[in-house]
């Protein structure tokens, strides 16, 4: 079950960069870890610095992804951005987006869905 998990993961992530790739968008840094936390994906394009937090679920899951990025998972996030930052300042606006990627069979895309704007900074 946790290889599976980790499967899903990993294919979400690589689906989610191909889609924003093809949305315009580069990408920055993929498994952006920090001591407080780890953000999947960070893109940008013109106007932001995009956090992304990438969900994966299979056929059969009990809940929609998105429902996975509660409050403690939006506050590490935001401490991982901040940090991010820090270190690389842009000059560009930031927000946090989540992408939920449904799979089917053998890991196959099914369906993204992106939420940009999925949640304000959280401290």
């Amino acid at each position: 079950m946790e290889n599976k998990k980790r499967f899903s993961g990993i294919w979400g992530e690589i689906y989610s960069a191909r889609f924003l790739r093809d949305k315009g968008l580069t990408i920055l840094s993929a498994n952006y870890r920090t001591r407080n936390g780890e953000v999947d994906l960070i893109a940008q394009d013109n106007t932001y610095i995009v956090f992304v937090e990438v969900k994966a679920r299979g056929k059969g899951a009990i809940a929609e992804p998105k429902e996975a990025v509660g409050y403690t998972k939006q506050k590490k996030l935001t401490a991982a951005a901040l940090e991010f930052l820090s270190v690389n300042p842009y000059g560009l606006n930031s927000r946090f987006d989540v992408i939920e990627v449904f799979l089917g069979e053998e890991y196959k895309l099914e369906k993204i869905n992106h939420i940009e704007n999925a949640f304000d900074a959280t401290i």
